[in-house]
């Protein structure tokens, strides 16, 4: 069963994709996939309508698909997560959580265009595991107690502007992660008790066809629910909150790639969850010397 909205921008409805393919509407059960479906056991009142076949059946042929999640009260971020990352950037692996904020705005399909940002000369791919958040949670004391308030999870490219990131930032990162479109979503959330081990899924991102990423969850200094508990005791969560968990070895930062231009094909991928494609397009209105 996998969760997913549809439809032109600010106009998605919500869908559920059944294990074979199927895809119902979901109007009958819920408004919209948002934090209050979530807090009020949609996933479950979700599963009861397949069962006792009370959705309608639809055909997806054409339609746009938008992120899974419709707005989200905050987007989590997590740096430096995984050890080959961090050695990558010539650093240590933390200590403790790396943790930022992208705006919630940021949030995009896992289809439309990213813009490049006004002047920019350094913007960055970055697959992701995104967590979904199922219930106002906080002072969790146990991963067993964390992994009960994770919804779901999906993919996320938490694209980056490296100079606004490192070099004017004043120390905090979220300058470089928030300017419009830089948070890809999608294509669906999948229930977390759908995912056979959610630390054994590999995660790869291509540039125009060339492999640059290609890592599992197991390289995580943190786990998913080492995340979600650490995290619950330094803020609340609530209901349809993104935590972006991290992203593995193979980004521009490394000075192994170039950074991406106007036209470059991003592909995003992560096993059981699906893909992303987005292409780099100039910020609209903006000609090509800025």
């Amino acid at each position: 069963m996998r969760f997913m909205r549809i439809g032109p921008v600010g106009s998605e409805r919500p869908i559920v994709v059944d294990p074979d393919g199927n895809a119902f509407d979901l109007s009958p059960v819920a408004s919209d996939i948002d934090g209050d479906f979530l807090a009020a056991d949609g996933i479950k009142r979700t599963r009861s309508a397949l069962a006792h076949h009370s959705l309608h059946r639809i055909e997806l042929t054409g339609e746009r698909i938008g992120a899974p999640i419709a707005r989200p009260t905050a987007v989590i971020a997590i740096g430096q997560n995984y050890a080959a990352h961090a050695a990558e950037t010539g650093s240590a692996p933390p200590e403790h959580p790396i943790v930022f904020f992208k705006h919630p705005n940021t949030v995009s399909g896992p289809f439309d265009p990213i813009h490049i940002p006004p002047w920019s000369e350094h913007v960055d791919w970055e697959v992701e595991l995104a967590v979904v958040i199922g219930r106002r949670t906080a002072y969790l004391r146990s991963d067993e107690e964390a992994r009960e308030a994770i919804a779901g999870v999906t993919i996320a490219n938490d694209v980056s502007e490296r100079h606004w990131q490192l070099n004017r930032s004043g120390g905090q990162w979220s300058k470089g992660k928030t300017a419009p479109t830089f948070c890809p979503l999608g294509p669906a959330l999948v229930p977390l008790d759908q995912i056979d081990d959610v630390q054994a899924l590999g995660l790869r991102s291509f540039v125009n066809g060339q492999p640059r990423q290609d890592s599992t969850t197991a390289d995580m200094i943190f786990s998913v629910v080492t995340l979600v508990r650490e995290l619950s005791n330094v803020m609340t969560l609530e209901a349809g909150d993104v935590i972006l968990t991290g992203t593995p070895e193979g980004v521009a930062l490394s000075g192994r790639f170039p950074y991406l231009t106007d036209g470059d094909i991003v592909e995003l991928e992560i096993d059981g969850l699906g893909e992303q494609r987005q292409q780099l397009m100039l910020t609209p209105g903006l000609g090509t010397d800025g």
